[in-house]
């Protein structure tokens, strides 16, 4: 189960009859909006194609002007990291390893490269699942 936010932005003076198709059209939940015409939604699908039907539905309604996602949580993506993170040793090999050259040891703390560090994980983490 996929399920996404969307940021929906019309015009203010269509603000109303936007929301109300929103709310009718059956492809998504209407959560919120604001005077300036952004309007909050969440879509549920079973895979991301399902999902970008209903956000094409979105776009489709009248004076709509853009309809974005903004955020996306994957139930099948999850559980496969789960599986790799639960299936993998806490403790680092090296750190069990009796005779390891302490010149091969990688320090990964440094707070200064830690995005670089984290984009690294990530990568390795979506290889390891075959997500891309």
């Amino acid at each position: 189960m996929n399920i996404s936010s969307i940021v929906v932005q019309t015009v203010p003076k269509f603000l109303d009859e936007v929301v109300e198709n929103l709310k009718n059209c059956g492809a998504c939940d209407y959560h919120m909006h604001d005077e300036k015409g952004r309007i909050i939604v969440t879509i549920e699908g079973e895979d991301v194609s399902e999902e970008i039907g209903k956000l094409k539905i979105i776009e489709a309604i009248p004076h709509v002007i853009t309809a974005d996602m903004q955020m996306a949580y994957s139930e099948d993506e999850l559980d496969a990291n789960i599986k790799v993170i639960n299936e993998s040793d806490a403790v680092p090999t090296v750190l069990n390893a009796e005779n390891v050259d302490v010149e091969s040891v990688v320090y990964h703390g440094d707070l200064k490269k830690r995005d670089a560090e984290l984009q690294e994980f990530a990568k390795d983490l979506s290889n390891s699942t075959g997500v891309k």
